[in-house]
């Protein structure tokens, strides 16, 4: 009976999932699967897929990862995932974030940062080009940090510290995010140029580090108080984000 009840998700998935091995083992892709996001006043259909990562992987058959996912603990962990707006395969210009996951900005529109903003802007920007695909990067919390090194890296800066000193001062490097997973969902996606929305320098630079075909970027500024503006002066003076003419609020 357990047997006949694999068999239906099974032919269900089998064509939505692309598997990419790497030297570590398989990234399993999901997707594409049709999500309605409100944008403002307005719902709009975007392309989600989410991926998954198995080191060790020998056997990439759908059934195999299945039969382990009990084993995973997939709910302890966090997934990354992306959404697509329009042809993003074969379009001549695309847009693309990679948005890491901010959990108090995101989630409860925290002021400390302009995370949230630049997570709904984003979108819009997608939207208003017509092509292109936000990555929301799981495992990037507090510039790959975690959540929780993150609480302590703000009562640090409540102590007076900015943002890379926090880090810094926790044991971390100013920026401990890779993007080696993300670029490789991103080629299985897409073989043509895209456009990086960033103020991030060493965004850019992995991405063409890797070998991805960006042929350029675009910024995103905006959300700026008193909250967050020694949060983004420090950004651009100590991990050298591109300036930005923002006027606090």
């Amino acid at each position: 009976m357990i047997e006949a009840i694999k068999e239906i998700p099974l032919k269900t998935l089998e064509d939505k999932i692309t598997v990419v091995p790497y030297e570590e083992g398989m990234t399993y892709i999901v997707g594409p699967i049709n999500l309605p996001i409100q944008l403002d006043d307005e719902a709009l259909f975007f392309k989600w897929y989410c991926w998954l990562n198995v080191e060790g992987e020998q056997d990439s058959s759908l059934k195999t990862l299945i039969d382990r996912l009990p084993t995973l603990e997939l709910a302890g962990q966090q997934q990354s995932s992306v959404l697509v707006y329009g042809d993003f395969e074969t379009e001549e210009s695309a847009l693309i974030r990679m948005h890491s996951i901010c959990h108090t900005g995101d989630i409860f529109g925290s002021k400390r940062c302009d995370c949230g903003y630049q997570l709904k802007q984003s979108l819009k920007m997608i939207k208003e080009h017509g092509v292109g695909a936000l990555f929301y990067l799981a495992n990037h919390e507090g510039r790959g940090i975690g959540l929780f090194s993150k609480a302590f890296a703000y009562l640090l800066q409540e102590d007076g510290l900015d943002t890379v000193e926090a880090n810094e001062q926790l044991g971390f490097a100013d920026d401990m995010r890779s993007y080696e997973e993300a670029i490789r969902v991103l080629a299985s996606l897409r073989q043509l140029p895209v456009t990086l929305i960033t103020n991030n320098p060493l965004k850019l630079e992995a991405l063409h580090k890797s070998g991805a075909n960006v042929d350029g970027r675009i910024p995103l500024w905006g959300d700026v108080s008193h909250y967050n503006q020694r949060y983004l002066e420090t950004k651009m003076e100590k991990a050298g984000h591109f300036r930005g003419g923002f006027t606090i609020e």
